[in-house]
């Protein structure tokens, strides 16, 4: 039988990562979303967002992990981009425009807005 009040003790300990596991969180993020860094450490999606929340180192990693392999592939798009590859170019240009055909479209189809 419990002793003391509802909510006192039980239930299961706090998960903590240790700097070596917020470590490999960075790496991890560069390839794989938060549900599945959850699932390698065995833990779900919500206790890992509330991991992060009560250690903010965590978030940092992820969003740093996340942030150096942006800057990685975007780095090696520029150079194919560089080197003639028309592909890479477009796809670097793309995002790049204006917005003007994206604000044509809307004048001539107003339903759009």
């Amino acid at each position: 039988m419990k002793n003391g009040n509802q909510g006192d003790g039980g239930g299961r300990p706090e998960v903590v990562f240790n700097s070596e596991q917020i470590g490999l969180i960075s790496g991890l993020a560069a390839v794989l979303t938060k549900g599945q860094i959850a699932d390698y450490f065995s833990v779900s999606e919500t206790t890992f967002r509330a991991i992060e929340e009560r250690q903010p180192e965590v978030s940092d990693a992820y969003k740093k992990g996340r942030v150096q392999q942006i800057a990685s592939m975007g780095s090696n798009l520029v150079k194919m981009a560089k080197a003639g590859n028309v592909t890479a170019a477009i796809f670097y240009l793309k995002p790049k425009q204006d917005g003007k055909s994206k604000k044509q479209k809307l004048k001539k189809y107003p339903q759009l807005t």
